[in-house]
């Protein structure tokens, strides 16, 4: 019952917003009482930090096996992550519609412990440009933390626009992306 608490709360979360969305609402959809939903949620805020909590530390749980990869090159773990987050879309579009939009309606002690694990993985891309750079894969003038915010920007937008039934596949959506990370929107001249 519980699993089916959070699943319906995202998808009303995801229609109607944290604040539009009542404790009746979750209940009236489920089909049980109040008094079910407080055995297992003090509050709708505790819902919504569990709902935070399952999907930065599911997210986390993948990048570190991706980063751990020794068989495989900084640039192919990149696009790996980035295609992670992309199949999130369709995979989990409406918990990371929730994680990013209703952020806000955490407490303080909960924002900071949710800012801890995207700090985390946040991080660990960091980490990945710095080993990219150590290994000559990528260019050693860069500033990594402002690459990954700028990278971690334009993935993590896609969210809010991005139809993964729609023209454009995952994977292609994932190679311009990393066609933009790598080289940029500078067109090439050849100079004889």
């Amino acid at each position: 019952m519980r699993g089916r608490i959070i699943k319906e709360s995202i998808d009303l979360f995801d229609k109607k917003g944290f604040s539009k969305t009542s404790i009746q609402d979750i209940v009236d959809t489920i089909g049980v009482t109040k008094g079910t939903f407080y055995y297992y949620f003090k509050s709708k805020q505790e819902l919504l930090m569990d709902i935070h909590l399952n999907y930065i530390k599911e997210l986390l749980n993948e990048q570190e096996i991706i980063l751990n990869d020794e068989y495989i090159s900084c640039k192919e773990k990149m696009q790996k992550l980035i295609y992670l987050i992309i199949k999130n879309i369709k995979v989990h579009g409406k918990s990371a519609r929730v994680f990013s939009r209703e952020v806000r309606h955490l407490d303080e002690k909960q924002l900071k412990l949710v800012n801890r694990y995207r700090k985390e993985f946040r991080i660990n891309l960091q980490r990945l440009i710095a080993e990219g750079i150590e290994k000559g894969e990528f260019r050693e003038d860069i500033k990594s933390e402002i690459v990954i915010f700028g990278i971690l920007g334009m993935v993590n937008r896609s969210y809010d626009w991005y139809n993964p039934e729609g023209v454009v596949s995952e994977e292609e959506l994932v190679s311009i992306y990393m066609d933009f990370i790598l080289n940029g929107i500078k067109k090439v001249t050849n100079s004889a």
